[in-house]
């Protein structure tokens, strides 16, 4: 049997019904969407085009702008739905498929940046020739980690039908009943395999590059930094995210609703449109690409 679940949205005061400004919030949320389609569907486009951008660096890039679209996409249609219905509710069914898909596309990113560092540090050896196998990888292993603890939710009681939240996270565990030790145990598996280990063997790979390059010239110094500060960058967004969704969604009603508002923002707004402008801006390859679309008149 399949159940309801009521969705309740974010203000500065809490959680409110969207009655007033309903279309304000509708015209923001869907000017972010189309923003976040074409800022990051421009980086894939510049990418598959140019062939000299069929690098593995870049590759990995446009798997993260088509992670981050498709990400999108597992939240905005429903966002924008609700906040245009005078009721917001959710199928447990549809809301445990979106949990699914927004969890898997968020750990792939970590494991993707696992592999854009270890591009990295063998770059400075020799050319890495198996990219397409860490971004099967990357997908492959977020999804098994994260079905099972979606088909155990699915078997999984409820005793509350209020998300506190506008997506399905985390907070899906708060409606069950009782939380059982299996899923407890295993949330606590996927955490060390799809972060805090990809985390760690991040940290080390780019260790290992500043000791490589503070030893080498300026040239090599200027390099790295030119290529491996945005990856850095969007590790510190994403490390944010997960610090968030972990230790804080679990235990909801003791955060604050102010920072429960901006890390929502941050999830909805500000990450899916931070990989294209950063890589956008500090990648010099796609950064001159990105010029001669937009501004052709002043190329020479």
């Amino acid at each position: 049997m399949d159940y309801e679940l009521n969705l309740t949205y974010l203000t500065l005061d809490g959680y409110v019904e969207l009655n007033q400004y309903r279309f304000v919030y509708f015209v923001i949320l869907f000017t972010a969407y189309i923003l976040i389609i074409c800022s990051n569907s421009t980086i894939v486009c510049l990418i598959v085009i140019h062939k000299n951008l069929h690098e593995p660096m870049y590759i990995f890039i446009a798997a993260l702008s088509l992670n981050s679209v498709l990400y999108s996409t597992a939240l905005y249609p429903k966002i924008l739905f609700d906040v245009l219905s005078e009721k917001q509710i959710m199928s447990y069914s549809a809301c445990l498929f979106q949990y699914f898909i927004i969890y898997s596309l968020g750990t792939s990113e970590f494991l993707l940046l696992a592999a854009m560092s270890y591009d990295r540090y063998v770059s400075i050896c020799k050319p890495l020739h198996t990219v397409s196998i860490f971004l099967i990888l990357s997908c492959l292993i977020s999804a098994c980690h994260v079905a099972i603890p979606t088909i155990l939710s699915s078997k999984t009681k409820l005793c509350n039908f209020t998300l506190q939240g506008i997506f399905c996270n985390n907070a899906i565990y708060g409606l069950h009943c009782v939380r059982t030790i299996v899923i407890s145990v295993y949330g606590l598996v996927a955490l060390v395999d799809l972060i805090i280990l990809p985390f760690l063997f991040i940290i080390f790979t780019y260790t290992k590059i500043l000791i490589i390059t503070y030893r080498s010239g300026r040239e090599v110094r200027r390099k790295a930094a030119e290529t491996c500060l945005p990856h850095l960058l969007v590790l510190t967004s994403i490390s944010c995210l997960s610090v968030y969704d972990i230790s804080i969604a679990r235990v909801e009603s003791s955060f604050p609703k102010p920072a429960r508002l901006i890390m929502t923002l941050q999830i909805v707004l500000y990450h899916p449109l931070f990989n294209p402008l950063i890589y956008g801006l500090k990648m010099k390859e796609i950064s001159k690409l990105l010029k001669r679309l937009f501004c052709p008149a002043r190329i020479i």
